[in-house]
């Protein structure tokens, strides 16, 4: 059932159009990769920020302007993502790596929004100038380990053929 749904996926008319787009298709694979670039490059410095560094600039502040940038280039990301998983759904499904980058990068949005609910983080205890909790720390540090295993993963993907 789940391999007919993903050839029909395949089949879509936008998606063999797509497939066959030599230019299409490095649109959205750059895509893939601006979305990569303002995920990571955004939330790289609020987690350094989260391990310590930079203990002047107030998480709150950095948090402002990253965290919008985080969530658009995940969105960007994403839906590029999808559009290069429907070319090749079947493959990219059964592909060990590939479910390991999607339960990676599912992590990585679930250490995000943990982290946004932490009691420290409501608080503004972090804003303090001094180190941040031991529980930030730790979810700054998990944070960029998981998004950069997802994006090897991804890399390892695109090159498993």
């Amino acid at each position: 059932m789940l391999n007919e749904a993903l050839a029909a996926v395949e089949a879509l008319p936008f998606v063999a159009a797509l497939r066959n787009a030599r230019w299409g298709y490095a649109l959205v694979n750059a895509g893939h990769i601006a979305g990569i670039a303002l995920l990571f490059g955004a939330i790289v410095p609020l987690d350094l920020r989260l391990i310590g560094l930079w203990r002047s600039i107030s998480i709150a502040a950095l948090a402002r302007v990253l965290v919008p940038v985080a969530v658009a280039g995940l969105m960007l990301a994403v839906v590029m993502g999808a559009l290069l998983f429907a070319i090749r759904a079947r493959e990219y499904a059964a592909m060990t790596l590939f479910q390991i980058k999607l339960l990676l990068v599912l992590s990585g949005i679930a250490n995000a929004l943990l982290l946004r609910r932490a009691v420290a983080w409501e608080r503004g205890r972090v804003d303090t100038g001094a180190m941040p909790p031991p529980r930030l720390r730790m979810a700054g540090a998990l944070s960029i380990a998981i998004w950069l295993s997802a994006m090897l993963c991804g890399r390892f993907v695109a090159f498993a053929d």
